[in-house]
């Protein structure tokens, strides 16, 4: 999850859910776990996350994902390509495995393929390119742009709809 609001605030075993309030008394987080080893230490899920969550559940009684079908791995690029291709980050992700019959399959998309571009974002890490793949992009056709060996390579995915 990301933007995770990490707080000392004092929680107990069976009170997550209740809210995380700042000193003005709004409401900015909802509290979700806590590690008790590690003094108290809690986190909360944005307030505005959650209400987007609880949208979600309410119109829809489930949160849609799309996905694509790879496993990958956050990788730094070779920094000679970097400045060859003049890249704009220094990490991808590789692929490391693709399922068969999904839209990475239908790509094209092969294992030992380094994505560095996923649609309008930069694959810079495995979690930017789950950033990418929300309801928004089912059934939409996404650019994905891979290093393969030395070569750039374009593809066209079309994220399907996780199962639930």
């Amino acid at each position: 999850m990301d933007a995770i609001i990490q707080t000392d605030a004092a929680l107990n075993p069976g009170n997550s859910g209740g809210p995380l309030v700042n000193t003005r008394g709004e409401v900015i987080g909802v509290n979700t776990a806590t590690i008790l080893s590690a003094q108290g230490l809690a986190f909360a899920v944005p307030v505005n996350t959650a209400r987007e969550v609880a949208a979600h559940l309410i119109n829809h009684g489930r949160i849609r994902r799309s996905f694509v079908g790879f496993g990958g791995q956050t990788v730094p690029l070779v920094r000679q390509v970097v400045r060859y291709y003049q890249l704009p980050q220094e990490s991808g992700v590789l692929v490391i495995a693709v399922e068969p019959g999904s839209p990475a399959e239908a790509a094209g998309l092969a294992e030992g393929d380094i994505i560095i571009r996923a649609g309008e974002h930069g694959a810079t890490s495995v979690e930017a390119i789950q950033r990418v793949l929300t309801q928004e992009t089912i059934g939409v056709s996404m650019t994905l742009v891979v290093l393969r060996g030395t070569e750039l390579v374009t593809l066209t995915a079309v994220p399907a709809e996780r199962a639930a």
